[in-house]
């Protein structure tokens, strides 16, 4: 597959729960974030309805999920992205950066501002995540800085300072 490929992204439908569940599993070494994603699906607190999106192939068979929920940063709303993830026949094809973007997008039209994602530093500042620090956001474990990033969907807003909390399926 070439890197110029054309993704098409979606949020979720009942149809995908099954085709989610097997890129997640796929995509990792174990099912914890497949169950991750079927227990924030779960909580309504932390589910957000259209921002869980897939990445569908030439035939609209899903590819790539990307999932944002709700956390907070000091009592006041933010979003977690959590998880990314490719089949592995797909991955590094812009599939998994497509889906991201369009979950992004989707945020900022929906008013959100702050999202925060603990990824790999050489991965996601290619969407404008910079370290969380440098927002006075902290996570609620010991991580490296460069891991735990943020981005502000709105620059002109404010964004809250302190210590991330997460939905509980998250298990942090």
């Amino acid at each position: 597959m070439s890197h110029t490929h054309s993704w098409l992204t979606r949020p979720e439908t009942d149809a995908d729960l099954g085709a989610i569940h097997a890129i997640n599993s796929a995509a990792f070494e174990t099912p914890a974030e497949a169950d991750l994603v079927d227990a924030l699906r779960a909580d309504s607190a932390a589910w957000i309805e259209g921002l869980s999106i897939v990445t569908e192939s030439g035939d609209g068979t899903p590819v790539g999920h990307v999932l944002f929920t709700r956390c907070h940063v000091d009592g006041r709303a933010a979003l977690a992205l959590a998880p990314c993830a490719v089949l592995p026949e797909f991955q590094r094809t812009g599939a998994g950066s497509a889906a991201i973007r369009a979950g992004l997008e989707s945020a900022r039209a929906l008013g959100e501002n702050l999202v925060l994602v603990l990824g790999h530093a050489d991965y996601y500042p290619r969407f404008g995540f910079t370290p969380a620090s440098g927002f006075g956001v902290r996570a609620p474990f010991d991580v490296p800085d460069e891991a735990m990033m943020a981005l502000s969907l709105d620059p002109s807003r404010e964004t809250p300072r302190g210590t991330i909390r997460y939905p509980d399926a998250f298990g942090v």
